[in-house]
Order: C-alpha cells, then sequence, then structure tokens
C-alpha cells in the first residue's frame, strides 16, 4: 500500500518529532553522511568530462527521485511512520514560517558566519556535525533570501511557467537548452545574477549556506524542497500523459553529449534502474 508524502505546514507536532528523530538517528549511525558524499560525487556539471546523472542533465528528476526513496527508507527502517515531507515554496515564503520553526529545521543563520543556532541541527546540539563538505566547514550554514544581495523565492507562475512546457527535454540535453520542462524546472537560466536562477536552482541560492553546491544535502531541507520538486514532475506527468522521459534513445557518437546522458532505458548510475522504471512511483507513495 502507497504512503503519503505530507506538506510540511501540515504536520503535527508528533509527526515533526518522529521525522526529526529519525534524521538524527541516521546522522548518528553515519548513514546520512553517505548521502552527502553520494551527492557530492555525482554533482557534475556541463563542463566536465563523463556521464552527467544528478544534475544539468535530463536525469535530474529520476535521479533525485530515486535518491529521495533511499532517504525515506532509509528513515522509515529507524520508524515506519516517517516519511519526507515537502516544502511548497510557492506558499510558505517566510523565513519565519515551516519548517523554520525550532522544533523542525531550525531558523536562518547567523549574521557574523551564517552558523545555524537554533533548532535541532545546531551545532552546539552536537547531533549536526559536518563530516561531508567540499570546505572544512563543521556546522550548518543558511543566508535565509541572501541579505546581501537579496533573492526572492519562485512564484507559482515560476513553476506554471515550467509546467505548462508538454516536452520532457531537448537537445543538447544540458544546462543550455531554453525549451523543455526538465531545465525549466531544475533552473539553469540565462544572463547573470539573479535571474540566471529559477526554480530548483533559485532554491537553493534563496536558502543560501550549504545549500549552494554538491554538499546541499547537509542541510536537512534538501529533502523537503527535493520533495516538492518531485511533486511537480508528478504534478508535470498527470497535465501531459502523453509525453515522457527524453532522451528515449542514447544520443549518437556524433553528438557531443554521447556516453554523457542517460536514455530512457539506461541504467541510471550509481543504481540498477532505469529512468522508465522510476516514471510510475504510485505503488510506493503519493502527495497529500
Amino acid at each position: 500500500m502507497a504512503y503519503t508524502r505530507k506538506d510540511v505546514s501540515t504536520l503535527t507536532g508528533a509527526e515533526r518529532r518522529r521525522f526529526v528523530k529519525a534524521l538524527l538517528e541516521l546522522k548518528r549511525r553515519g548513514e546520512y553522511d553517505e548521502f552527502v558524499r553520494t551527492h557530492i560525487d555525482y554533482y557534475v556539471s556541463d563542463g566536465d568530462g563523463g556521464l552527467r546523472t544528478a544534475h544539468m542533465a535530463p536525469s535530474f528528476l529520476p535521479w533525485h527521485r530515486r535518491f529521495l526513496l533511499d532517504l525515506e527508507q532509509a528513515l522509515r527502517r529507524v520508524d515506519s511512520s516517517v516519511t519526507v515531507p515537502y516544502w511548497d515554496w510557492t506558499r510558505d515564503r517566510s523565513a519565519t514560517a515551516a519548517p523554520w520553526t525550532k522544533d523542525l529545521l531550525g531558523g536562518n543563520g547567523r549574521r557574523s558566519d551564517h552558523q545555524v543556532t537554533t533548532g535541532p541541527f545546531a551545532y552546539a546540539t552536537g547531533d549536526w556535525t559536518i563530516k561531508e563538505n567540499v570546505t572544512d566547514g563543521r556546522f550548518l550554514t543558511r543566508d535565509l533570501g541572501r541579505a546581501a544581495a537579496p533573492i526572492g523565492l519562485p512564484t507559482r507562475s515560476d513553476v506554471d511557467r515550467a509546467l505548462q512546457d508538454p516536452v520532457y527535454d531537448v537537445e543538447p540535453w544540458d544546462s543550455t537548452v531554453t525549451r523543455g520542462f526538465r531545465n525549466k524546472l531544475e533552473g539553469w537560466g540565462t544572463g547573470s545574477g539573479s535571474a540566471a536562477w529559477r526554480n530548483h536552482n533559485r532554491v537553493h541560492r534563496w536558502v543560501g549556506g550549504l545549500m549552494l553546491g554538491g554538499a546541499s544535502v547537509n542541510d536537512p531541507v534538501f529533502w523537503l524542497h527535493h520533495a516538492f520538486v518531485d511533486l511537480l514532475w508528478t504534478r508535470w506527468q498527470r497535465r501531459h500523459r502523453e509525453h515522457r522521459y527524453l532522451p528515449a534513445e542514447p544520443p549518437g557518437p556524433t553528438s557531443r553529449q554521447y556516453r554523457r546522458v542517460v536514455a530512457r532505458q539506461e541504467k541510471l548510475p550509481p543504481w540498477d534502474v532505469t529512468p522508465d522504471q522510476l516514471e510510475d512511483v504510485s505503488r510506493i507513495y503519493r502527495y497529500a
């Protein structure tokens, strides 16, 4: 029977406590840091050689869908009642509303060094020391809204512009495409400054701190953010039922994306699963 992922703003006090407790237990066991390392390892950009799976590629959505499932399964081994909630950043846009409460993820970082000092993931608790990172920082950091260079969260109309595109992705299957649902949601734009960051990417920028870059999994909000991104993919799938993941076939030897992107029936590293197998997860979970 499928379980339910809920809007984080609707969680009861008990549900919040159980979710946080399960996350902290994964961290204590060392399992959580393995998720951080995996994301760092698979954060490959257009400019790098080889296969891209997690970002700047068609498999951005199925890769993170499977990544979320792995984390959720780990949480449910700790507490079978727990599921990953989603943060609807088109609606809950305040830096003091859920999920930024003391009983959930804690609040913004302090002005001096962006260190998060409130909530269960504050460094002072001793329960959330950063161990896998691209720098030497040991504490969780945030800069909600970027005080020095303010940026706003994406709006519902920003999301609608992505959902309206009936095509999943287009050549050259990277961060430069201006058509296709995948990159309109992932959010690699053109130009410079805040206009270059849209939807998914813009949320990472708005949160700031450790949410910038490959080590973003160190902030538990990563999962709530990507659960909402996954929910948006399910909405796109319902709206455009005749359209599917692209490319359907691997780019040929003459393409600059040869062996650099995953086609629909190809295995999606690091798992033994294909994007095709991840398109329908209705038997596993649903969204409230």
